[in-house]
């Protein structure tokens, strides 16, 4: 596991979770995603937020795992908050800044809930990555997308080319790290100067990076032609996906969650 990147990497061991039907979590993913933008206030995503604290304690996985997940939105969750702190009108004025910009308890509110949203979206995904295996994952994604095949769709292609590019996103983080210490170390200035300066101090980190990928992703193109891949044409699999009553207890979980989202919707 790369030092402080956790995000898209799968987490072995034996838990309650890991043990689900990949197509399940990944459905379940979705499905809680979409039950945090239908909770519109701070009761339905404390729920939520309940919810997702007994997954991530049935995962066994540590929570500085999750902890390295959200350290790395932490710009991300600071911008959002930040335009919804002082773009939302109504409430009492706080306080103002300057003549047209003021804080209101509306956009402290807004600022909060926007920033929890995100922080929750965010961990139900490492959950998932974190749980399942890639085998498993392109797999599971498959399998959901099979009905696709009626248009003449390569299901199969499709779903590994997403297994791939999603568990070569700490891979392209590592390597930013290492390219960045190493213009660091020749005296490269990549923090100070204004916004255009620091995106021309990014084109040294850019150029390598993109050429790392694509030598990287033609070394995994030419193991996988030395291992006789020629996509799903005939392949078999070892384990058959199965629900297992795991599945179930899940399951019921969210659909308990959707109605007291609905009922505190119409409340």
């Amino acid at each position: 596991m790369v030092d402080g990147i956790s995000f898209g990497q799968f987490y072995p061991v034996r838990s309650f979770v890991h043990q689900m039907d990949g197509r399940v979590k990944i459905v379940l993913t979705i499905a809680f995603i979409v039950f945090l933008f239908l909770a519109t206030n701070a009761a339905s995503l404390l729920i939520c937020a309940i919810s997702l604290f007994f997954f991530i304690a049935a995962t066994r996985v540590p929570i500085k795992t999750y902890l390295k997940n959200v350290r790395a939105i932490i710009p991300v969750l600071l911008i959002t908050a930040a335009f919804n702190l002082f773009y939302t009108d109504g409430g009492t004025v706080l306080f103002k800044i300057g003549s047209h910009i003021s804080v209101t308890t509306n956009g402290v509110q807004t600022a909060l809930f926007m920033a929890v949203r995100i922080l929750l979206l965010i961990i139900s995904s490492a959950i998932m990555t974190n749980t399942t295996s890639p085998t498993v994952l392109t797999d599971s994604i498959e399998s959901l997308l099979s009905p696709l095949k009626w248009l003449r769709l390569d299901i199969h292609s499709l779903a590994m080319m997403m297994s791939i590019a999603l568990r070569f996103v700490p891979t392209l983080i590592e390597e930013t790290d290492k390219i960045m210490n190493s213009q660091k170390a020749r005296g490269a200035d990549l923090e100070s100067g204004n916004l255009l300066r620091r995106i021309k101090a990014l084109l040294p980190i850019l150029i390598p990076l993109l050429i790392s990928a694509f030598r990287r992703a033609a070394e995994l193109a030419d193991a996988m032609e030395c291992r006789c891949y020629h996509g799903g044409d005939g392949r078999t699999r070892l384990r058959v996906m199965r629900l297992s009553w795991r599945d179930g207890v899940a399951i019921t979980v969210f659909v308990l969650l959707l109605v007291g989202l609905i009922l505190l919707r119409r409340m």
